[in-house]
């Protein structure tokens, strides 16, 4: 296992066990990270924090890193199965996503997910198909 596989597998037990403050700490303090739940990015360690705060107050998510590769940039790809239930337990979502890092310098500088809709988006639509 390479180095960058390494970290990211550490990377995504902490998030599983929402060791927040160990992931923010492998991030450039100005990082670019996805916002996954409503679209678009949100810039920098705190505001990365803010978003996981708000996400963990509405939903539970769980990650499993299922295939990792490198990119002819150099960024790491990372298929990875989502599985997002809420605060009771109840299964809303489970789907398999591309995870995109940039890493320098040791640091996550970006982070991008792969061609897929916001999660809430996604649970809206299950939602919406399951009460016709």
């Amino acid at each position: 296992m390479s180095s960058k596989q390494q970290f990211l597998k550490n990377l995504y037990e902490a998030f599983n066990k929402r060791e927040i403050e160990t992931i923010i700490s492998l991030m450039h303090p100005d990082v670019k990270w996805a916002n996954g739940m409503e679209g678009g990015f949100v810039y920098g360690r705190d505001a990365v924090r803010e978003y996981w705060r708000k996400q963990f107050e509405i939903i539970q998510g769980q990650l499993e890193l299922l295939e990792y590769e490198t990119d002819e940039n150099n960024r790491s790809i990372v298929t990875v199965r989502l599985v997002v239930r809420d605060l009771e337990g109840n299964l809303l979502l489970e789907k398999t996503v591309q995870h995109i890092f940039t890493i320098e310098n040791d640091l996550i500088s970006l982070f991008e997910i792969g061609d897929t809709e916001p999660v809430q988006k996604m649970i809206q639509k299950l939602k919406t198909s399951n009460e016709q």
